[in-house]
């Protein structure tokens, strides 16, 4: 343990000034990354906002994904008599239901 120590210390002693020029550049390069608060929060609202658009046509590409699975699953379970069929049907009709609204409603929180 103490040979680690020693060689850590000399490897530091000698190198003094790559040390300090790679901290100081890590710094430099992240303020010059650095922006304005509100301009920030500008940048990342554009950015969200141009999204949306493939967002909400993906929920509706889901929902109608998911409303065929759940057509094929209730059919299946109506040929076969199973008793439950009924809330089958009504559980995955109010989940494609969920996916529109919660579209059209982010849609229109958003103002986009």
């Amino acid at each position: 343990m103490k040979k680690c120590g020693w060689k850590l210390k000399s490897f530091c002693r000698k190198n003094k000034v790559l040390i300090t020029s790679s901290f100081l550049l890590l710094i430099v390069n992240g303020i010059g990354y650095a922006q304005d608060g509100v301009a920030g929060i500008n940048e990342a609202n554009q950015k969200v906002r141009s999204y949306f658009d493939a967002g909400t046509e993906l929920m509706y590409a889901v929902g109608a994904i998911l409303g065929l699975i759940g057509a094929v699953k209730v059919y299946q379970k109506w040929n076969a008599g199973d008793p439950d069929t009924g809330k089958v049907a009504a559980a995955w009709f109010g989940s494609c239901v969920f996916l529109v609204v919660v579209a059209t409603v982010i849609k229109s929180f958003f103002g986009v």
